[in-house]
This record gives C-alpha cells, structure tokens and sequence, in this order.
C-alpha cells in the first residue's frame, strides 16, 4: 500500500513538470506524413523534481541512519523505498526485511562523508565528484550493487589518471582496485605507471608505493624511463625511505637490469649506493654476469647463457643511445622522414658500433595488400591513398655484418595531451612497420584539431630501438 501510494506522488509529480514553463521538448519522430508521432520530454524537469522530494522528504517512508563503525558521526537521510529499490536489488532486500521505518547502515567514515552523494544519484541519475571521492563512491555502488554508478565511476577513475593531486592517486586507485577485484582499473592504473614512470619517482606518490606495486612495475619490460640507472636511483629512494625486510629489498634489487647499465655505471654503484652495499651479497651474481655482458662479444656470450632472460632485455629507455623524439607538424598534410642512430647493442663490446636508421610517416598508407615491391635498396616507397591509415616505418640505412645474431625490435610511444600535462598515450611495438600491429593511431582521429593526440597541432612520437640478442645453440666445454 505504501509502495502504491509513493508511486502515485511521483505521477503527480511527473505531471507538474509536465505544466512546468519552459521544459517542454518536443522531439518528431521519422515516420514521413502529416501523422508522424511526436514525442513530448520532460526527463529534466522530473529529474527536478525527483531531486527536490528527495531534499523536502516528502512522501518518505524510511529512513536511513548512517553511522561510521565508531559512531563519530551519524547521517539521517529521509528516502522513498520505492527508488531505493528500484535502483539496487542490495537496497530492496533490506527494505523487505526491515522491521520499522528506520534502516540502520554500518559505513567507513570515507564513504559515509559522501553519502548523500550517493543517495542522489538513486533519484537523479547524475553525480558531480573529486578525485578523493572516486573511490569511496566506487565502494558504495558496488557495495549495494548499483552497477550503472560502478561502471561510470571506474571509468571516471581511468579518465583521470593523470590529474594532478598533492600526494598522487594513481597508486591508492590500483590497490583499491585489486581489492575490490575490478580488473579494468587494476590495468589501466598500473599501464599508467608503467608508461609514465620518468615522471612518477619525481612525485611524492613513489615513495608510498606499496612493495606489492613495486615488483610489479619492476618486473615489466614495457616501462618507460630515461635509463636503467634512473630506475635504480628511484628504487634505493624507495628501500631508504620505507625501510622494507630483507626479502622484500633483495627481490627489489634482483629485478633491476643490471646488464643495461655500462660498466663504469655500475662500478659507481658499488661504490657510492650504500644500499647496494647492505645488499651486495644478494644481488652479486647478478652484477657478475653484467660484467661479462659488456666484456665478452654477444655472439660469445650467447653460447653459454641465456641471453634472452629479462637482465639482458631493455625496457623503453628514452636515453638518446636507444632512440630519438620526433615531433610532426600538421600530420595529416604528408609524408614525413628522418634519420637517427642508435648503439648496436647494450654489450659493451657493442658500444661504438652505431646504427643508422631511417623513420618514414605516412598519414595514409597503401594496405600491405597492395603495397609495391622494394626498391634495390631495400627502402620501402610509400603510396597514399585516400582512406589510408597512418604509418611508421623504420629501417636500417645499411646492413652490416655486425647484426648477426642481434634482433631489433621498434617501439613508437605516442604521447597525448591529458589534463594539462603531457602523457604516453599508447605503446605500439613492431619489427619494420605498425602496420604489423593494425590499430596504429586507429583513434587517433588526427584531422581533428581537438584530437588529444596533437599538441600545438602537431603529433608527438618517440621511437625507441631495442636490440635483443638471440640464443644460439649451447656448446660443451
């Protein structure tokens, strides 16, 4: 009967609305001929409405009281048990089984402080929040199963990882996000972190990092940072400041790569990192294999070890040894190319030996279909259709001798423009051309000028050459 009655105060209240001056819309439907249907819209004005029964508590026939676990603070919200349960089946069953008019709910003091947010939007079906509000409303909706707000809060949150914030987000939002299970946050938080690194052990939020967050972007070989010793420096920051156990410092320091450092960097590590020096023992056959990656010729090296395990691999340096910057102006007008080099190898028997490469960017590239041969260079020529999809290729000005045994795989990062600051966007990794991967800048939408691809009307990339050397066949002794 109550339920009847509310239901007949929100007609009434629809059809106030309806009367309501000025928010009528009228919308004609495509159906040709003078009886085409009209459809008249007064959502607005309802959500209106629906707003203000909520804020009067008019008709309301529960009440909710919400106290945080050590009852600092109570909230009394008069509701309509109707909209309640309309919106969250968690809500409906414990409206079905309440005894009086009054529900008692148990909440942390973070997600009690916005509640009436969250009531809100059960009436209106809208939600204004901050950065520090993302996560305790993420915890309501899930908690009583309002998968609308759930989903729409998630992807606010993957919307916003680069917001500026006093202490950083991002961190806070990937734990919360393991916790609660939510996938899609969990990745997006930590391929943020991951492809904007440099960036992060500037900031404070490095060094509240959790260690479960810290091997894990350890572990990846896709992060993006200056060089291996930037990573290091920001690492022995982190075991100095948070002053972990041993385990979990020695697991720390195994992961880094050492072998992408040159010699004379590690001799200065060992003897000026007192972190280092606590741990050595634990890291030193680590170091000891480093050495003889940079003393002995790769092709040597690669008939008693495994040198593609992760100590031999580069990550995404954007020191100039592994790649250059290319800023493209107006990207869509024409075919673009430049010409940069990059050391043969991470071994230091490799260190003076240069390669030359050539970038050509095509805004619209023939489908590998109907691409032409190679020239007697062994060049690619471009051809630009209409429709074509944007392209990068990279090649090798000369072949030599010296990439036997060596594999070079390309990786073009592409930044974007995100809340003020400049951001890796995307990661696109390939042998001789994206085209390889198919979806290069596929929404980029660069004939736009409000693209979030272009900066200043121009497109930002930076290529990076990764050599990965290649096991050969072990020899006895």
């Amino acid at each position: 009967m109550v339920k009847l009655m509310l239901l007949l105060v929100l007609c009434l209240q629809l059809e106030a609305a309806a009367a309501a001056a000025g928010t009528q819309k009228v919308e004609s439907a495509q159906d040709g001929g003078a009886g085409g249907a009209n459809t008249i819209s007064h959502s607005l004005a309802l959500v209106q409405r629906l707003e203000a029964l909520l804020l009067q508590g008019n008709g309301s026939d529960v009440s909710l009281r919400v106290e945080t676990p050590n009852a600092e603070e109570v909230k009394v919200i008069q509701v309509h048990s109707l909209v309640l349960s309309l919106q969250s089946p968690v809500f409906e069953e414990m409206l079905l089984s309440r005894n009086g008019s009054t529900l008692e709910l148990k909440e942390s003091s973070d997600c009690a402080a916005v509640f009436d947010k969250f009531i809100r939007y059960l009436y209106c079906g809208e939600i204004s929040l901050r950065l520090d509000q993302a996560t305790p409303l993420h915890k309501l909706a899930t908690k009583y199963q309002v998968l609308g707000l759930q989903q729409g809060i998630t992807q606010y949150m993957t919307q916003n990882l680069a917001q500026d914030s006093p202490s950083g987000h991002v961190a806070g939002w990937y734990e919360y996000a393991l916790q609660a299970g939510d996938v899609t946050l969990r990745d997006s938080c930590l391929q943020y972190l991951a492809w904007n690194l440099s960036s992060v052990l500037q900031s404070a939020e490095w060094l509240t990092m959790s260690s479960h967050l810290l091997m894990s972007l350890l572990q990846r070989s896709d992060l993006i940072l200056q060089s291996e010793m930037e990573l290091f420096a920001g690492l022995e920051a982190w075991i100095i400041q948070n002053e972990p156990d041993g385990l979990t410092a020695e697991n720390a320091l195994r992961a880094v790569r050492y072998a992408m450092m040159p010699p004379r960097e590690l001799f200065r590590l060992q003897t000026h990192s007192s972190v280092l020096a606590r741990y050595q023992e634990s890291v030193r056959d680590l170091l000891y294999m480093s050495y003889q990656f940079h003393s002995a010729s790769p092709m040597h090296m690669a008939k008693y070890f495994d040198v593609n395990c992760s100590l031999f691999m580069p990550r995404n340096y954007l020191s100039p040894l592994w790649g250059s910057p290319w800023v493209i102006s107006n990207p869509t007008r024409d075919d673009r190319s430049i010409s940069f080099q990059t050391q043969l190898g991470p071994s230091g028997h490799d260190a003076n030996k240069r390669v030359t490469w050539n970038a050509l960017f095509s805004p619209r590239w023939l489908p590998l279909s109907m691409r032409p041969m190679y020239t007697e260079t062994g060049a690619m020529q471009p051809t630009r259709v209409e429709g074509g999809r944007p392209r990068v290729i990279i090649t090798p000005a000369t072949s030599s001798a010296d990439f036997a045994g060596v594999n070079f795989q390309k990786t073009v990062l592409v930044m974007a423009h995100q809340e003020g600051k400049v951001v890796v966007k995307h990661v696109y990794n390939f042998h001789q051309s994206t085209e390889e991967n198919g979806d290069f800048l596929a929404e980029a939408d660069l004939y736009r000028r409000t693209s979030e691809y272009l900066i200043d009307s121009s497109l930002h990339l930076h290529i990076v050459v990764k050599p990965l050397y290649q096991t050969l066949i072990s020899t006895k002794n």
